[in-house]
């Protein structure tokens, strides 16, 4: 049964989301986190030195902070119920998460991990919000994209109930993603 929308966009309430689809979804991500893993531990950096690029990790930043605020747009929008402009930060959001992915898996591949002094005093707080903005991240691309997929797909009440868990987790990781670059260009 299709309805229409305050965006006249049509629900799909009587489709499933094919298992395939989820499938690669998480595939997609499962190879990416595993990319991810091989570029900080095992890939050696083609430029230690830094010379080239160096000012990736201020872009990530920058990156992360407008897909922070184009989130709490897109809340604000759906709160609201406008949905054409929901629409429109969530995509904003999303073009800036997937180029901050682009521009860092390039410094990885370039500079390799960032190193935190573990004498500061400030090494236990800096450990643990990596850590969970680390594990995080893992979760929340697969979920973002499925949150997407639904959404494009007219699936809007799955989107929805999907949405409420992804929207947290997305908001979280791109803020500790300013924090933990905040800590390492300022502290370290």
């Amino acid at each position: 049964m299709t309805q229409m929308t305050e965006s006249t966009l049509p629900v799909r309430n009587d489709l499933r989301t094919p298992p395939a689809t989820i499938a690669a979804i998480i595939a997609v991500s499962v190879l990416t986190s595993a990319f991810i893993c091989w570029l900080v531990y095992f890939h050696t950096p083609t430029d230690v030195a830094g010379t080239q690029l160096r000012s990736l990790p201020l872009v990530n930043a920058v990156l992360n902070g407008l897909s922070t605020i184009a989130l709490l747009f897109g809340y604000r929008f759906i709160r609201t119920r406008r949905i054409p402009l929901h629409r429109a930060a969530m995509f904003t959001a999303f073009f800036f998460s997937t180029i901050f992915l682009g521009s860092y898996l390039v410094n990885f591949a370039l500079h390799g991990e960032t190193h935190f002094n573990r004498l500061s005093p400030w090494w236990p707080f800096y450990w643990k919000l990596l850590a969970s903005h680390i594990i995080l991240s893992v979760f929340a691309l697969p979920m973002i994209l499925i949150t997407f997929f639904l959404s494009l797909s007219g699936r809007f009440p799955a989107h929805k109930r999907l949405a409420r868990y992804t929207f947290p987790i997305w908001l979280y990781v791109s803020v500790t993603g300013v924090i933990v670059y905040a800590m390492q260009s300022l502290i370290h």
